[in-house]
């Protein structure tokens, strides 16, 4: 696998361009949906969302996606978008680098491009990862998550470097609801913090929204472990505290008192946590689980609650041993 092909050129996907050539590999595409903008960020070499960083010259963009020819594609789109193009890819294993729950259907990334295709290879990169360090060649470390080792083994080659480690893991569904579920809790960490509340109730929130987490993954067939690393407790610390987060802004915004048509009308790129939370709480629901903090933050995205209905109700729930 020489011949990268990286679908989507929002920050991330860039990002991914960058480093997918840093690492060594012969050729790498870049695929944007919009033509205009592919023709402008093969010309400009930048990509607005990520000011500053270079866009190799061997990097090839394009918004043909019938002419890119892959042994590697990373799906880089957002989550609510991937079934339709996941669909239109030739043969080849799929590194999904998406989070989140697809609405309606409720399935996880890697079941989505099982429903499509059940004898494809796919894996799910996942961690605490922010695009515009990753483009920056900042120390970071992320996860692999596939069944195959062969397939771990191979992402891991074709993307890592001394600055990006990359660690395998045998637990996709363990990463895949990590990567979905933190960015719920970090909407509802936001709003904490945008309320002022402090940090001590930021703290008690991500700790228990860890819980849930953990819960829930071990509820569909992950491990518990798997969330206490990097796809699940480090995703959760960076996207709870770090402010390039689109999730945790946004609760910051509603904590503020801000109205969410308005923060999402004001907003270029997708918050993946706002089609994620009522899915998300829907399929613990069917598996019989309860996530208190999930539930509320659901119930103020779509207005069935304020905040600070929503914080009363958490604050009131009987008191148990941890």
């Amino acid at each position: 696998m020489s011949r990268i092909a990286v679908i989507g050129a929002g920050a991330w996907g860039t990002a991914l361009a960058v480093q997918a050539m840093r690492a060594g590999n012969a050729e790498v595409t870049l695929w944007a949906r919009d033509p205009a903008r592919a023709a402008l960020l093969a010309e400009r070499r930048e990509n607005p969302r990520l000011p500053g960083v270079r866009l190799p010259a061997p990097v090839a963009v394009t918004a043909d996606l019938d002419s890119i020819a892959a042994d590697l594609w990373l799906l880089a789109t957002p989550m609510q978008f991937m079934r339709a193009i996941a669909a239109r890819l030739p043969e080849g294993p799929i590194v999904v680098c998406a989070k989140g729950i697809e609405a309606g259907t409720l399935l996880l990334p890697l079941e989505v491009i099982a429903e499509l295709d059940p004898a494809r290879s796919a894996a799910i990169l996942t961690g605490p990862n922010f695009a515009h360090e990753i483009a920056a060649c900042r120390p970071a470390a992320a996860v692999v998550a596939a069944a195959d080792p062969g397939l771990r083994g191979e992402v891991a080659h074709r993307l890592a470097t001394a600055a990006f480690r990359l660690y395998g893991n045998d637990d996709p569904i363990g990463g895949q609801i990590g990567g979905a579920a933190k960015n719920v809790i970090a909407i509802a960490a936001g709003a904490v913090i945008g309320a002022g509340l402090g940090e001590n109730a930021r703290a008690a929130l991500v700790t228990r929204g860890l819980a849930e987490l953990a819960r829930l993954a071990v509820a569909l067939g992950g491990r518990a472990e798997t969330i206490a690393g990097l796809s699940g407790l480090g995703d959760l610390l960076l996207t709870c505290t770090g402010l390039a987060s689109r999730n945790y802004s946004l609760g910051l915004a509603l904590g503020r008192g801000e109205r969410l048509a308005d923060i999402l009308a004001a907003r270029t790129g997708v918050t993946e946590g706002v089609a994620t939370t009522p899915a998300l709480v829907t399929r613990a629901a069917r598996a019989g689980l309860e996530l208190p903090i999930c539930s509320a933050v659901a119930a103020l995205l779509d207005g069935r609650t304020t905040l600070a209905e929503a914080i009363k109700a958490l604050l009131s729930r009987p008191r148990r041993d941890e």
